[in-house]
């Protein structure tokens, strides 16, 4: 099976030196959203790994939904992105 070549790089180097790829982007049919994959979208995001159009068409997510995450990495970190943190953070 010959797969269609992503448009954008295929790997980013994150502020910490690590190197993220499109390999480590959760899988497109992902239905349970851990932090740790919300936090891959959004680092790809972020990094330009993968276009956000391209991330919201892919994982069938809603503009109002990604925004949510992006909102919470840029302002508590991704600590806030898991699900027994939501309600002190949506609080402050």
């Amino acid at each position: 099976m010959i797969e269609k070549n992503p448009d954008g790089p295929r790997s980013v180097t994150l502020p910490d030196g690590t190197i993220m790829t499109r390999a480590d982007l959760p899988p497109p049919e992902t239905n349970r959203w851990v932090a740790s994959r919300k936090a891959a979208v959004v680092r790809g995001v972020l990094y330009g790994l993968i276009p956000k159009s391209e991330a919201l068409a892919t994982y069938d997510l809603s503009e109002e939904e990604f925004s949510s995450w992006m909102r919470a990495v840029t302002t508590h970190g991704e600590e806030a992105l898991k699900a027994t943190t939501v309600q002190k953070y949506r609080q402050l």
